[in-house]
């Protein structure tokens, strides 16, 4: 890696943790471009998802904007995923995996450009049981209906592992649209999830080869410290812009990764 690369990771783990992520989404095309082949760049992104979670997770805890109930129920599924992702990744040809990255990032950017209409309403038709878990955090009131979140979780988990993404692009959309969890807890909440979705991809991919260890350190550093600048600044964003912001810069990425594979 040369110092123009170092300064594009830190770039991308700011932007990424502006909205909650891991950078997945920015680290694996990134090192595509660099010639990385792809096994290898989507095992080295989920280390680095990993040092942006616990870099933007310490900003957000501070900020009260993760729900921990909430992270390690919709974490269980999804890191059980992530790890069958890490396997099965190295039966997928290259070209079908950034297929399936791209189609995953128009998916997100479309959803968040268009929300459903009653995505913007809190949910208060349901009410908690034992399948419906009722949720109060800074004063917001929300509902998590887990036999709906539990098989969405896991499949989300094998295919963003399998493309060497936290799932934080996926989650955090899930999260505002279809469980209606205020944004800026949701971004909070999924910037610790990915760091665990990621970690257990990592062990899946590291099992079956292909970990470029030198070159992770490396890039340790510049992406702790955007992942401390990136989050400082969200909190201090409003919800409707980094919504926009978040799916205009989601949309970029996916057009970039087509053209790449054109």
């Amino acid at each position: 890696m040369n110092p123009f690369e170092d300064i594009s990771i830190l770039f991308a783990a700011f932007i990424a943790s502006l909205f909650g992520q891991g950078g997945g989404f920015l680290y694996t095309p990134l090192q595509l471009w660099a010639g990385t082949e792809f096994q290898t760049a989507a095992a080295t992104s989920l280390f680095l998802i990993l040092i942006t979670s616990i870099s933007t997770t310490i900003v957000f805890q501070k900020a009260h904007t993760v729900d921990w109930y909430i992270a390690g129920a919709m974490e269980a599924p999804t890191t059980v995923g992530a790890f069958l992702g890490g396997r099965l990744a190295h039966l997928v040809s290259p070209m079908t995996l950034s297929l399936i990255l791209t189609i995953l990032l128009l998916a997100v950017a479309w959803f968040m450009f268009h929300p459903p209409e009653q995505a913007s309403q809190p949910n208060r038709a349901k009410k908690a049981s034992r399948w419906v878990w009722e949720r109060n955090l800074r004063g917001r009131t929300y509902f998590l209906d887990l036999r709906l979140m539990l098989p969405i979780m896991f499949i989300v988990g094998i295919f963003t592992s399998m493309v060497g993404i936290g799932g934080g692009a996926i989650k955090v959309p899930l999260m505002i649209l279809l469980f209606r969890i205020p944004t800026t807890i949701a971004i909070g909440s999924s910037a610790f999830m990915v760091g665990l979705t990621a970690t257990s991809g990592l062990l899946g991919h590291i099992g079956m080869g292909g970990f470029d260890w030198q070159t992770a350190l490396i890039l340790l550093i510049p992406v702790f410290i955007g992942g401390q600048i990136g989050s400082r600044v969200s909190v201090r964003l409003k919800t409707q812009h980094l919504r926009k912001w978040f799916a205009a810069f989601v949309l970029f990425i996916a057009v970039m990764n087509a053209i790449r594979i054109m």
